[in-house]
């Protein structure tokens, strides 16, 4: 699955050390190659409710899905 820049996803998964839960949502800003050759990652801007951006993380690509059509 390819994800477009700015497109917005979802966690499938909890980020405890980020303090962000499975199903948080956040704007795709980049991609990584993994340095080894291992699994690529993005680069991910999480914004609150308010619209104010909380954190930048970096997580492996199967970590994180696109937004589905008929979240809330």
């Amino acid at each position: 699955m390819t994800l477009e820049l700015y497109q917005r996803v979802v966690l499938n998964i909890d980020q405890p050390q980020h303090n962000l839960k499975k199903g948080d949502i956040g704007t795709l800003i980049d991609t990584v190659p993994h340095p080894t050759g291992g699994e690529d990652g993005y680069i991910l801007e999480i914004f609150n409710a308010k619209g104010e951006s909380v954190s930048v993380i970096t997580l492996p690509q199967s970590q994180v899905e696109p937004l589905p059509d008929n979240a809330i």
